[in-house]
């Protein structure tokens, strides 16, 4: 149990609570927070009782003597919106999708309060970038893959609209050109990868070859030897991507992964207003209504990706989109969190760059 600086406490389900051999009155539900018909009573082998209140709910949960808490993971708890540890997916495969609330906004009371804290983050996020190029010894990627209509574009806009446009690359990939084809898979994204001091934002990445090409089993159509598209394809590519991301923080690219988290009912609101609102019409296409036909076949592939692909150095964050404004926010503030930890600062000058200081100040005298 934690307490935030608001004063709101987090609940969190205890392991034996979450485990999948479990059934009867006290089994969690996907998309559900906790309740008292999730925990309705003590287990009978619990030994002691700690209880706790949360405002507004009246919950209790009930803890056996010294149990160590799992971390905040499932979306059955109310945890405290900035805290990026709730957002990031796990690397012991425990991860599972339907589990995640993309409802989740926090304490947030909505979209007021949640422009004055983005507004403060751009801010922050310009600071930040500014010393980055300067510092010049990282640079990061940031990585953004998510389902048709999930808010890619608009997160980009809001979420980098403070910063210095000569420090941030934007690389959205489509369809692979013949001369991408004939090349390794991962050749025409290693071409765009930013260099240290700089952003860059991949719209889209190299995990579309493990969504689109899973999912309509594209592979046989890339040019690959059939010895090389067998059974094996994907569990290699996952392992060519966590090779290729060490190499890439081994660098000195902090690599930053977003997977943009909406329901199929919000989609379809959303393609909705692109037919109902003249100003988004050119923002409507048919492959998408297409795409969604496949929704479970890409929520398993985006699954299988996060499994497969959050690691220690690259970790997954899965945020709660139904609501851009709250989604954005969790994007500025693990980008904030992440470069605040670099340690970054503005060089030194050497003795020769100070007497040139010195001397420009006589010029200028």
């Amino acid at each position: 149990v934690v307490i935030t600086d608001e004063q709101q406490i987090r609940l969190t389900h205890l392991q034996h609570l979450r485990s999948p051999d479990r059934s009867g009155p006290g089994q969690h539900q996907a998309g559900q927070e906790c309740c008292t018909e999730c925990l309705p009573a003590p287990p009978a082998h619990f030994t002691a009782k700690t209880e706790f209140i949360v405002p507004n709910r009246g919950l209790s949960l009930w803890l056996p003597f010294k149990a160590e808490l799992s971390p905040p993971r499932d979306g059955c708890v109310a945890a405290a919106w900035n805290d990026i540890t709730h957002y990031q997916v796990p690397t012991d495969d425990s991860f599972r999708l339907k589990h995640q609330n993309p409802d989740f906004t926090g304490e947030i009371a909505g979209k007021k309060q949640a422009a004055e804290l983005l507004q403060g983050g751009v801010e922050q996020l310009a600071e930040l970038q500014d010393v980055l190029y300067a510092d010049g010894r990282w640079g990061v990627l940031v990585v953004l893959q998510a389902i048709d209509a999930a808010g890619k574009d608009s997160t980009i806009k809001h979420v980098m609209s403070g910063v210095n446009p000569q420090g941030v690359r934007v690389r959205s990939f489509k369809k692979p050109s013949s001369d991408e084809m004939s090349h390794n898979w991962l050749w025409r994204y290693s071409k765009e990868v930013p260099a240290r001091g700089e952003i860059g934002i991949f719209n889209r990445s190299y995990y579309e070859d493990v969504l689109v090409v899973k999912v309509h089993n594209l592979a046989s159509k890339q040019g690959l030897h059939e010895s090389l598209t067998g059974k094996k394809l994907f569990d290699h590519r996952y392992e060519d991507i966590n090779a290729y991301e060490k190499h890439l923080t081994r660098n000195g690219i902090v690599v930053l992964k977003f997977f943009l988290h909406i329901s199929a009912d919000e989609q379809r609101k959303r393609f909705l207003r692109r037919l109902e609102r003249p100003e988004k019409n050119w923002k409507f296409s048919l492959s998408d209504l297409e795409e969604r036909r496949y929704w479970d076949d890409y929520q398993d592939a985006f699954e299988s990706m996060m499994r497969n692909t959050s690691t220690s150095y690259a970790p997954w964050y899965c945020v709660p989109m139904n609501n851009k404004w709250f989604g954005r926010l969790v994007v500025t503030k693990t980008i904030i969190e992440r470069l605040k930890a670099l340690g970054l600062s503005y060089p030194q000058l050497n003795d020769a760059q100070k007497q040139a200081l010195e001397k420009g100040r006589e010029m200028l005298a």
